[in-house]
């Protein structure tokens, strides 16, 4: 598969197949979020790998609940990570993109208006993953609502690093068709706004 059409034909997908992911399929996707961009090569990222059915069990436990009028429920998203047999949670060392060390009184010092970069490094990361993933077969949905204090310290992720995302990989349950897309005059300025 091309990248313009792993592009093209990747969905979320949140239903999985009782099946396990193959080791070389995991490295195949781990080595695609290594492989990308990020602020002066400083690649701010972590990968954990969970399999352990407990540990995803009390992860996903970890999402933000959903409030309806009427009543609270579950993040259905929960149930993709309990249901994947794999989930790769992304991680991002702080004040290390976007800056340079140095700044005031020797702190890190940031040179955007835009602060640390980990969200943008990170997200480049996961979109590699998630098109690796697609390109073999394998399903993914990224997940960002949940109480990462909770996952950094189930995880025993340092203190100077923080849980990002949450990306269960599974073989999908059914093809899912693309949601309609703006066109590109609506999305598109040249020269200016």
């Amino acid at each position: 598969m091309d990248v313009l059409e792993a592009i093209k034909t990747r969905r979320s997908i949140r239903n999985f197949l009782d099946i396990p992911v193959d080791k070389k399929d995991i490295e195949i996707i781990l080595d695609a979020g290594r492989w990308a961009p990020s602020w002066s090569n400083t690649q701010c990222w972590h990968f954990i790998v969970v399999q352990d059915l407990q540990k995803r069990n009390f992860l996903a436990n970890t999402l933000h609940k959903i409030e309806l009028p009427d009543r609270i429920v579950e993040n259905p998203a929960a149930k993709s990570i309990r249901s994947a047999p794999l989930l790769i949670v992304v991680c991002a060392r702080m004040k290390v993109a976007g800056g340079k060390p140095g700044g005031s009184a020797g702190e890190f010092e940031y040179v955007t208006d835009k602060g640390d970069w980990f969200m943008f490094d990170t997200a480049l990361a996961v979109e590699n993953m998630a098109l690796a993933a697609h390109a073999i077969g394998l399903g993914t949905v990224i997940i960002g609502a949940f109480d990462a204090p909770e996952v950094e310290k189930y995880l025993n992720i340092p203190h100077d690093c923080r849980a990002v995302v949450m990306l269960p990989v599974g073989v999908p349950m059914k093809k899912s068709s693309a949601p309609p897309r703006k066109d590109l005059s609506e999305i598109v300025s040249y020269e200016s706004w």
